[in-house]
């Protein structure tokens, strides 16, 4: 069998050779940084999602080197494959960014202002998302969409005044459970994430509908209201389960030796991680939601997490802590920083500045 050729395309100036048929997005990952445009409903463990929210959209200044024309509008990069020579701008794109800006408040139009009381609040993609490339105020002036409360089940709680309508959760539903008893309703602005006849969320796999949620629109009932994410300490955990669908592979949340929730096991991209094996770290409902005990878990250790997150705001130990130069002074007698000796080449360099009374002047360094 012959090799799939490589493209060499080009990112925000950052060139990379991939493999034929790969999207513009999955190439800016491999990049990684900043130069990955963000996603609101790509999610790579799902067939045939992406190309719904708008937010990855970038600029193709130069199609490939067979044709060099720029491609006329902004492209959704989850959707866009690559082509030989192709340059591509993110970041460095003024039309991107404005572009995005627009998306972000499109998104916003109709979600309600509750982050304080939102169980998403501190890992909510769509937080970050507006805190990033949102604009300050909002120029909506009519009535925002609501729905009436469902209940879809006792373990999750469903929230459709936040959804995005990103469609993860369908797609989560109809390609990893047996039975999906939930999908779009009703279509335009009405259109709604929904249940026939007030039908309860049952399958042993259906508690993944939560991780894929971007925002707050599925929650957690077992975890509701229970405490902030900040507040808890995620650790790495394992079991052998009983199901042979699940990688038993977790994440548990803690605050002292209580257990919180439990969460599959997440990449820098926010998606479930992919095993050793190639398979998507997918969990049970009866590692989940049934077991809340130490005991029932064989503890790895604390989990790692981006710099970023809120968590780190704790002095969680499993990130790195960007180092500040004021660090080097306080506690202490102050001192400079910059060495002159170094940059004057003046005499008696074992002469330290700060420990002149007073001010440096000329009697202190003769030629």
């Amino acid at each position: 069998m012959s090799e799939t050729p490589k493209f060499k395309v080009t990112i925000d100036n950052i060139g990379i050779e991939v493999p034929a048929g790969t999207t513009i997005l999955n190439a800016a990952r491999m990049i990684g940084g900043e130069v990955a445009p963000p996603t609101m409903c790509y999610y790579s463990k799902l067939k045939d999602s992406g190309g719904k929210c708008r937010t990855c959209l970038v600029e193709v200044s130069k199609g490939s080197e067979k044709d060099p024309r720029p491609m006329p509008k902004l492209v959704a990069s989850c959707r866009t494959t690559v082509m030989d020579g192709m340059e591509v701008k993110n970041i460095t794109s003024e039309k991107v960014l404005d572009a995005r800006k627009g998306v972000v408040e499109f998104l916003l139009i109709n979600h309600p202002l509750d982050c304080p009381v939102c169980d998403q609040a501190g890992e909510c993609d769509l937080q970050n998302l507006s805190y990033e490339h949102g604009t300050e105020g909002t120029r909506y002036e009519f009535k925002r969409r609501t729905f009436e409360k469902e209940d879809i089940g006792p373990y999750i709680s469903l929230h459709m005044n936040r959804c995005i309508m990103c469609f993860r959760c369908v797609f989560t539903a109809d390609q990893l459970t047996e039975t999906r008893e939930h999908g779009i309703l009703e279509r335009g602005d009405h259109a709604q994430i929904g249940t026939y006849l007030n039908k309860a969320l049952k399958n042993d796999f259906i508690g993944n509908v939560i991780d894929v949620c971007p925002v707050g629109a599925l929650t957690d009932k077992t975890f509701r209201f229970k405490n902030r994410v900040w507040f808890t300490k995620p650790v790495d955990a394992h079991r052998n389960c009983s199901n042979p669908k699940c990688c038993g592979h977790v994440r548990l949340w803690m605050r002292g030796d209580e257990v919180f929730r439990v969460t599959a096991r997440k990449d820098e991209w926010g998606e479930v991680e992919t095993r050793p094996d190639g398979t998507p770290g997918w969990i049970c409902n009866e590692c989940r939601f049934e077991k809340k005990q130490t005991k029932d878990w064989v503890i790895e250790g604390p989990a790692l997490i981006p710099r970023s997150s809120v968590i780190a705001q704790g002095h969680y130990v499993g990130t790195k802590k960007t180092p500040v130069l004021i660090d080097k002074v306080i506690g202490k007698e102050p001192e400079h920083l910059l060495n002159i000796h170094d940059i004057s080449d003046v005499n008696k360099p074992e002469i330290e500045l700060s420990k002149i009374a007073g001010p440096a002047h000329s009697d202190d360094f003769k030629k």
